[in-house]
């Protein structure tokens, strides 16, 4: 776990962001409320996983790159759950996207500056395109979208959905060096 003199923690209406001592918190993050973020997951620099009106759950590995914003939807009279963001394993997020009230199922892959929107539900290995905004529709397994508004584009190839687990090492990699050089070990 990185120092976390950088990093802020709020606990808020009772509840305590509970976060993996192997998961990598950059400097300049907020976590804030009913978060869980699981083993070897990264959080990158100058995000906000902000937890205040419902749960939000990170699995193991999964990373949220640079500026990106997670959030959830509190409950309504006609949706008394509201809507809480719960992402799986290894999902790759980009830099500067923002996902908000939506379900990102295992291996997901949510592209540089995707919004992802309340109701929104990504299959294991589907991957959002950079610059895509899914509203409240699901993309299916090994799919990918594209646009604003998203839309189908194509299934994605063997090729495709290795280079996305490639890239899940990598960031567990990177974020343990990180982890490292902040710590003051090279």
């Amino acid at each position: 776990m990185t120092d976390r003199t950088d990093i802020t923690i709020v606990s808020i209406h009772g509840k305590t962001p509970r976060i993996h001592p192997s998961a990598f918190i950059a400097p300049g993050c907020r976590i804030i409320g009913d978060v869980e973020i699981g083993p070897d997951a990264s959080i990158w620099y100058n995000c906000v996983v902000r937890a205040d009106v419902n749960r939000i759950v990170i699995g193991a590995r999964t990373n949220i790159q640079d500026g990106s914003i997670v959030h959830c939807d509190s409950p309504k009279p006609h949706r008394p759950e509201g809507y809480p963001t719960i992402i799986g394993e290894d999902v790759l997020i980009g830099h500067l996207a923002m996902v908000h009230g939506c379900v990102l199922e295992d291996r997901a892959f949510v592209g540089l500056g995707a919004i992802v929107m309340d109701g929104s539900y990504i299959e294991n290995g589907g991957m959002l395109a950079a610059g895509a905004q899914l509203t409240g529709k699901r993309i299916g397994a090994g799919q990918l979208w594209m646009g604003r508004p998203a839309k189908f584009a194509r299934d994605l190839d063997e090729a495709a959905l290795a280079a996305n687990r490639a890239g899940v090492d990598s960031y567990v990699r990177n974020g343990q060096a990180h982890a490292r050089a902040l710590r003051g070990e090279g």
